[in-house]
């Protein structure tokens, strides 16, 4: 069998030694002495010299010694005046060539070196944006070590059930031994689902954090790539990685990126992307739970991922972090209040009330803007006056008070915002109104009528979804009232009202005369739909009787608001000339109003 030696950085000092030694010995065989230019003109005078070779610089030759010996000879040549001239005195004198090292290191070899350090640089910042051909096939993940995660479950608030659900792999990475021993495996891989902005990632890294190891974070659009096969390359070395550091947590973030369904797209089972999906199938399958290595993604789509990927034995667990609910967002509001100054009155509980339906994203911008207001303000803590004026901002848009709106237009906005107020103070089962304004807001509202809801609801009943859409139709009511016509302010009340009608008939089964039906179609995943218009599974009869129902729905309640208004008639004209003076008002002064 043929060695293979392996080459060895001793055996380079070796040859080097003895080049030196056989130099030296060479130089001692062939020794040249160097004497002074003036005892080289003594000996020419003596008859010494036997033999030279004349050089620009230099003159070099043999000459006879003491002994009658010849010995080789070397000196530098004087420039022959001066030597004449020193000739006449007993002095001893010598030429030196002046060294040009320095200038020849800075005219050649500096600006080489500077060359080849700027080729350097550039070639380092185009393969920090592209990578190498050598590196293609390598994974793009950030990797944080254990002592460079800070993120634990203290710094995630209002997901106590999937925190809950976390913990169990959190002690499984602590101490695998006490889930092995027993013979029980941790899931190979879990799947947080939710909204955006819901924590999916703070939570991942927090499960890191708390257990203190190697964490892998990536998206799922990195792994796919114009060339073929970079994005199975990039799976293989990923988890080649992972087990190298385990115990660690794989964290794939927009898991949708990579894997959606496969067989839909238009090069069917060759696409890139698919291939990728099926690299990190095989992947999920061939590593051992026992090794250490927990695979976790997220996804705000779970609809369209592969199915494939979300049987047993892949992605074993699914964790819903969902919308936090009242008391989450309070959490979520204190979490975040920490590092600003807060005023000692603030209710946090109703600024939860205020900010129905916002996740952890939409709560840290929140409490950010209430801070920006206050030092606009020239305050030094931040008050519930700028949480409410956050809130404001963010659901409704920005106030631009310098927007000109002729006296006709304000008068119309004031008392289409009064009748939406009027209706919903008028009506059980709708949201408190907390503030109304004319002050323009956004791209297109010229009016706002604030409703804080007391408590989350997550079912509603008929005469509650009816009073929400008599409370929409409130504003077009009181300016048909009014000025006996209408504007083209009620839109997107219309627009609202509509789809809640559409549902209670469609959907909720809330209809006269169609009864207890679902007839709404089956709602595709996104990815699915074809662009065709959808098919119904109803005749054309019934679909005449749907719009029928859902005109008269509208109809009713456009008359009970009607009705409200015109028996508040008083009140509502009073309430609007109190809104285009003030422009701003609260909803205790428009109870006042209607106790008054």
């Amino acid at each position: 069998m043929e060695k293979h030696h392996k080459f060895s950085v001793w055996y380079v000092f070796l040859g080097i030694w003895v080049v030196l030694i056989a130099q030296n010995y060479i130089q001692s065989m062939f020794k040249i002495e160097t004497i002074p230019y003036s005892q080289f003109l003594n000996e020419l005078k003596d008859g010494k010299v036997t033999e030279l070779a004349i050089k620009e610089n230099t003159i070099q030759g043999t000459m006879t010694d003491k002994n009658g010996a010849h010995q080789q000879f070397r000196t530098v040549r004087v420039e022959p005046e001066l030597s004449k001239m020193l000739g006449q005195y007993p002095v001893v004198f010598k030429g030196e060539i002046q060294s040009t090292f320095l200038r020849d290191l800075f005219s050649w070899i500096f600006p080489l070196a500077l060359f080849i350090g700027i080729w350097y640089l550039f070639m380092k910042r185009m393969s920090g944006q592209q990578p190498g051909f050598m590196s293609l096939g390598k994974n793009k993940s950030k990797i944080y070590m254990e002592n460079e995660l800070n993120v634990r479950f203290d710094d995630v608030a209002g997901v106590d059930e999937a925190k809950q659900e976390l913990v169990e792999i959190m002690d499984f990475l602590k101490d695998p031994g006490k889930f092995t021993d027993i013979g029980g495996k941790i899931p190979k891989g879990i799947l947080l689902v939710g909204p955006p902005g819901t924590g999916k990632t703070l939570l991942a890294k927090a499960v890191a954090g708390e257990s203190g190891v190697p964490f892998f974070s990536l998206s799922g659009s990195e792994f796919v790539e114009m060339f073929v096969g970079l994005g199975a390359a990039r799976v293989r070395d990923l988890f080649v990685q992972a087990k190298q550091k385990a115990p660690c947590i794989i964290f794939i973030d927009e898991l949708d990126a990579l894997g959606k369904a496969r067989g839909l797209g238009l090069t069917g089972g060759h696409d890139e992307r698919e291939q990728t999906l099926n690299q990190l199938l095989v992947e999920m399958d061939g590593f051992d739970p026992k090794v250490g290595v927990i695979l976790m993604a997220a996804t705000n789509r779970p609809e369209i991922l592969d199915p494939a990927l979300l049987r047993p034995g892949r992605f074993d667990r699914h964790i819903l972090v969902d919308r936090p609910d009242k008391k989450g967002r309070a959490e979520i509001l204190l979490v975040h209040m920490k590092n600003i100054k807060i005023d000692e009155n603030l209710n946090v509980e109703a600024l939860s009330n205020m900010t129905p339906g916002m996740v952890g994203a939409d709560l840290a911008n929140l409490v950010n803007e209430a801070a920006l207001l206050a030092v606009r303000g020239g305050k030094k803590t931040v008050g519930m006056a700028e949480f409410e004026e956050a809130v404001e901002r963010i659901v409704a848009g920005l106030e631009k008070k310098n927007r000109l709106i002729n006296k006709r237009e304000r008068e119309i906005v004031a008392y289409h915002e009064m009748g939406h107020a009027l209706v919903a103070l008028s009506l059980p089962g709708t949201d408190p109104v907390q503030k109304i304004t004319i002050i323009p807001r956004g791209i297109a509202a010229l009016g706002y009528t604030m409703q804080v809801p007391t408590e989350d609801r997550f079912l509603m009943s008929k005469t509650e979804l009816l009073n929400k859409i008599a409370t929409l139709l409130g504003g077009r009511a009181s300016e048909e009232i009014i000025f006996e016509d209408v504007s083209t302010g009620a839109h997107n009340d219309l627009s609202k009202a509509t789809d809640i009608a559409k549902s209670m008939i469609k959907e909720y089964g809330m209809s006269k005369g169609l009864g207890q039906v679902y007839l709404a179609h089956e709602k595709r995943a996104q990815f699915l739909a074809t662009g065709l218009p959808e098919q119904t599974d109803y005749s054309e009869a019934t679909a005449q009787a749907i719009d029928i129902e859902i005109r008269d729905l509208i109809t009713e309640q456009y008359n009970v608001a009607r009705t409200i208004l015109k028996d508040q008639r008083r009140i509502l004209e009073t309430g609007a000339k109190l809104l285009l003076e003030k422009e701003k008002i609260d909803g205790n002064e428009i109870k006042a109003l209607l106790n008054s």
